[in-house]
């Protein structure tokens, strides 16, 4: 529990480290951070072994306001308090915006903790032992200290990592171009002044997180460094940007919009556009801090100053106001989350933008990381230049802001430039990206018209299973896809014995006919997961079916890994269009279709777009991939493109329920269909799924 009242006990150490290797002192403790630069006048505060850490069911903003009245505090103590992340996800509890792209690997929308001691290095190198002490915590707390004392004392050992080089996350620069394309027709439309668009950089990671912390902060000192991990992954950050301090009643903010390498700093405090960009976030800023501050307190205190940091050069300008009596940390935050000059103004439409246009989820990225201490007050830098990583991926995000002047070739160069300092600091670079496909299909956009938007997550996923002669087919593969989607989309458990208890299951596996078993797993709103099915008689497609007819739609990012419950988007796409949507990436790749994956026989060749998170990872499709070798088929895992598509006989579509059948792009014609898709469907109902292991 978090005491209602603590003193402040300050205890110097002995032993030297640089404040870079402060990650090294806690690696090895439970949920540890370092903050290493300038956090509230120290060189470095790093903890571990946490009082208390946020649940899933918490308010983030609200736990920030829960800490003690401390006593006997200098002025420049920290002692303890709240330190983590606020992920950029968070943003749709105090907006109203859509929900986000696909999120090819899960982390938290907010990972704080808080810690009743730190390690602080002062600017002088000295490390001191600072605690927010009570009666009830002076045993362990001394303990404590004793132990960090020691750790500090045997200079602690290097930690061994490897970062592989990064690639630009599909559909990669050419739908990152697309992207932004589309954001200047926004523009043009008056939708919106700026929008940030950023792209994401991905590769493998090996070895301890801690390595690559004191690794980027060695060789890119930044003010905002920064080192979180976890059971859930790990953050690595070098940000140049203060999103807020606050000291007492004193707020103040630090957007940077305008970025060029170091070596041209006078061509960026000479560039218009980048002026333009700053001064339209420092009024965005100024608009935010005025919902908390007092009346005509806030004030610009520097405007668009060249500033050199993590190897380029910014412009960088302050804004400071005088909070009104009696304003909380999360009102603040309420009022100011996300940060400006990360998602654009004006800021709601932004979002919105952001969300239909990226094609993968922000997660930590343009969040924020930092701490709020009852002593120090409150130090949160902006979540850019940060590694996030979880297993053996590492991924980092790089954007710009959009206006309608932006050039789409200069913005994916500017994404570039921020991020190659960051690579190279991890001892890994950025592969230069695939040669350009083709400009994407004149197609209509997913998102937008008629209100359309991404599925809502909390609305649950689910499956769809066929049975046939008694037996629900690849029962196990849907059940543990559907076990994936629980833990990855909703954050929660399935218990598969209990699906397999369903009273719908038994009825539709005792059943004379075939029949379609649909599976919904959805939060219960208590913190658990509730389970429903229904079962319906169903008429498996004959020996010669019908072409299922399929209308072309733009959707970045596509639908992802998991079968949404909220089928709203796909519903309202096959009533627009007449037919079943066919959805392709920004790049024009073609993805999948509403219900089912997408192929195309070519000669000996199988294609079909890859399992990379942007599509859902078929049972069916993965049936397919098992039997193709044995049929005298070439499997190539690349999306194909829509051109390739138009008028094939090979094309064809998969689901559970209707194995494999003829498709065709409504409006290019409907040639006789390929033979050799009877045979795969045939054979897929042969195996029935026996045997064969979900992908």
């Amino acid at each position: 529990m978090i005491p209602a009242e603590a003193r402040f006990v300050r205890i110097p150490l002995p032993g030297r480290l640089a404040p870079a290797q402060a990650a090294l002192l806690v690696a090895d403790d439970p949920h540890p951070f370092a903050l290493t630069g300038d956090w509230a006048g120290a060189a470095a505060i790093a903890g571990g072994d946490p009082l208390r850490i946020a649940g899933p069911d918490d308010d983030p903003f609200a736990l920030l306001d829960r800490r003690p009245a401390v006593s006997g505090a200098p002025e420049d103590g920290i002692g303890g308090g709240w330190f983590g992340l606020l992920g950029y996800g968070l943003g749709r509890r105090v907006e109203r915006v859509p929900p986000p792209p696909p999120a090819p690997e899960r982390l938290p929308d907010a990972v704080l903790a808080f810690h009743d001691h730190v390690l602080r290095a002062d600017e002088r190198g000295n490390w001191w032992f600072e605690a927010l002490w009570t009666p009830a915590r002076a045993r362990a707390l001394s303990a404590r200290q004793e132990t960090l004392a020691a750790r500090l004392l045997a200079a602690p050992r290097a930690r061994a990592f490897t970062a592989g080089p990064l690639t630009v996350r599909a559909p990669g620069a050419g739908g990152h171009r697309a992207a932004i394309t589309a954001c200047r027709e926004r523009i043009a439309a008056g939708d919106l002044f700026q929008a940030n668009l950023a792209l994401r950089l991905e590769g493998a990671f090996a070895g301890e997180p801690a390595g690559l912390a004191v690794q980027v902060a060695e060789r890119l000192p930044a003010d905002q460094g920064a080192f979180l991990a976890g059971p859930w992954g790990a953050l690595v950050s070098a940000s140049p940007e203060v999103f807020l301090r606050r000291r007492g009643r004193d707020v103040r903010t630090l957007p940077i919009k305008g970025t060029a390498p170091a070596d041209a700093s006078a061509a960026l405090a000479g560039s218009a556009k980048d002026h333009a960009e700053n001064v339209m976030i420092v009024d965005l800023m100024r608009n935010d801090l005025g919902r908390v501050c007092e009346y005509g307190s806030v004030e610009v205190e520097a405007l668009a100053a060249v500033r050199e940091g993590a190897g380029v050069a910014h412009l960088v300008s302050e804004v400071r106001g005088t909070l009104r009596r009696g304003t909380t940390d999360a009102e603040l935050l309420r009022a100011t989350f996300p940060p400006g000059s990360v998602t654009g103004a004006p800021k709601v439409q932004a979002l919105t933008v952001i969300a239909e246009l990226e094609s993968s989820a922000r997660q930590a990225y343009t969040g924020a990381i930092g701490m709020v201490s009852p002593v120090a007050g409150l130090a949160l830098s902006v979540a850019i230049r940060t590694f996030e990583l979880r297993g053996d991926r590492i991924w980092l995000g790089a954007g710009g802001g959009i206006t309608f002047g932006s050039d789409p070739d200069a913005e994916v160069e500017e994404c570039l430039v921020k991020a190659r300092p960051v690579a190279a600091a991890a001892g890994t670079r950025i592969l230069p990206s695939p040669a350009r496909r083709a400009a994407p299909p004149a197609v209509p956009a997913a998102l937008g018209a008629g209100g359309r938007t991404r599925p809502e997550p909390r609305a649950g996923v689910f499956e769809t299973i066929r049975v046939e002669d008694g037996r629900a087919v690849a029962l196990d593969a849907h059940l543990a896809r559907l076990a994936s989607s629980v833990h990855d989309a909703l954050g929660l458990t399935l218990d598969a014995a209990a699906v397999r208890r369903l009273p719908e299951l038994a009825a539709a596996t005792g059943a004379a006919t075939p029949q379609r078993l649909r599976i919904l797993a959805a939060p219960d709103g208590r913190g658990g997961l509730a389970l429903t099915a229904s079962a319906a008689p169903f008429e498996p497609p004959g020996p010669a079916p019908e072409p299922v007819a399929l209308t072309p739609w733009m959707l970045p990012g596509g639908l992802g890994r998991h079968k949404w419950a909220d089928r709203r988007l796909v519903d309202a796409l096959t009533e627009a269009g007449g037919a079943t949507p066919l959805l392709l990436d920004a790049d024009g790749g073609v993805l999948e279709a509403g219900w089912a994956s997408v192929w195309l026989l070519d000669g000996d060749r199988l294609r079909t777009a890859p399992d990379d998170g942007r599509i859902l990872p078929g049972v069916t499709r993965a049936r397919l991939l098992a039997l193709a070798p044995g049929l005298g088929l070439e499997l190539v895992e690349e999306a194909p493109a829509l051109d390739d598509l138009a008028g094939a006989p090979g094309l064809f579509v998969s689901s559970a329920l209707r194995m494999a059948v003829p498709a065709r792009v409504l409006g290019a014609g409907a040639p006789e269909p390929d033979p050799r898709i009877a045979e795969l469907a045939a054979a897929l109902v042969g195996t029935g799924g026996r045997g064969v292991a979900p992908r």
